[in-house]
């Protein structure tokens, strides 16, 4: 039996905010992106319209940082924004809004660095449920867009998940992933699996 046409997914991080590398925002509402961040999401966006022949879609996280990374890719290419709630950030619980500093001191931080498979944040989601909820949605959307090529911007741990989820790789190692800000990576998904073209690819 043939293989379906493939869709090529382009998942593309939200760009640089005020506290990128600082605090763990998590969900929390009203983080928008930095000047950095806008000229990021910019380069993103010319980047991807001189790659890339057709995007019949672009996908966004509902959280703002996501949607402002979105909004220039979907104006360069022509075409609008959907917010799709299974792009989102993973639930951090009680450690939104955390600084990384702070938290990177708790005894729970190496297993999320070490044993993310057995780790939930208290009161949020773990990384098992995040990776499944990303993968999922991709799934989904890669069916809608057969032989199409479509955009995804997400967050970095959930791309980070659905990467590792690509490769084959187990979640204790997804950390072993670098997803930058405004970064691109490329999937390939088919009814035979997914196939990884690029991971990281930052505008310069």
């Amino acid at each position: 039996m043939p293989r379906s046409k493939p869709t090529t997914v382009l998942l593309v991080r939200h760009g640089q905010t005020p506290t990128t590398g600082d605090v763990l925002p998590g969900r929390a509402k009203g983080l928008h992106l930095s000047d950095t961040g806008r000229a990021q999401a910019e380069a993103a966006a010319q980047h991807i319209v001189a790659t890339v022949t057709s995007v019949a879609a672009v996908y966004a996280s509902p959280l703002e940082r996501a949607r402002e990374t979105a909004a220039p890719i979907a104006k360069s290419l022509g075409l609008s924004t959907t917010v799709e709630g299974g792009l989102v950030e993973c639930d951090f619980g009680d450690w939104t809004g955390g600084r990384l500093k702070d938290l990177s001191k708790l005894a729970e931080w190496r297993r999320v660095q070490r044993y993310p498979s057995g780790f939930r944040f208290p009161a949020g989601e773990s990384f098992m449920e995040m990776q499944a909820r990303v993968v999922n949605t991709l799934a989904s959307l890669w069916a809608g867009h057969v032989g199409q090529t479509i955009v995804c911007v997400s967050h970095a741990d959930p791309i980070k998940a659905a990467v590792a989820d690509a490769l084959g790789t187990h979640l204790d190692l997804f950390q072993r992933i670098v997803i930058s800000p405004c970064s691109v990576s490329t999937v390939v998904y088919d009814d035979g699996g997914p196939t990884v073209l690029g991971v990281n690819v930052v505008a310069r």
